[in-house]
């Protein structure tokens, strides 16, 4: 069986035929290469303004940390529980200490709080 499978392909690649068949995957293989590099390529981004509504999110000027007046614990002014006190309610503070000596404990869900 194999001798028959060798003579085939002797017969069908003749001469020049493995050497065509190298250069087309070659071939290939270099045009694959490129349609990968053009679907990773993203053009450059540039900001030319900020948005308004971007600038305007800017910490509250209060403190370091805030808590709340009915509350017991201390947040971050970026974290969860600080978001969902009202400012009518915000306590402020300028450090950590200063929220501990009034009673305050840091609050358990907002990373970073000793």
């Amino acid at each position: 069986m194999t001798g028959s499978i060798k003579g085939y392909v002797d017969k069908g690649t003749g001469e020049w035929g493995i050497p065509v068949i190298v250069i087309l995957v070659g071939i290939a293989s270099f045009g694959l290469g490129r349609l990968s590099t053009l679907e990773g390529s993203t053009s450059a981004v540039s900001v030319s303004s900020i948005p308004m509504q971007a600038a305007s999110a800017s910490l509250a000027v209060g403190g370091l940390v805030v808590a709340s007046r009915t509350g017991t614990a201390y947040h971050y002014p970026w974290c969860a529980g600080a978001t969902t006190i009202k400012e009518s309610n915000k306590v402020w503070f300028k450090d950590e200490e200063a929220a501990r000596k009034a009673g305050y404990t840091p609050a358990k869900n907002c990373r970073g709080l000793k």
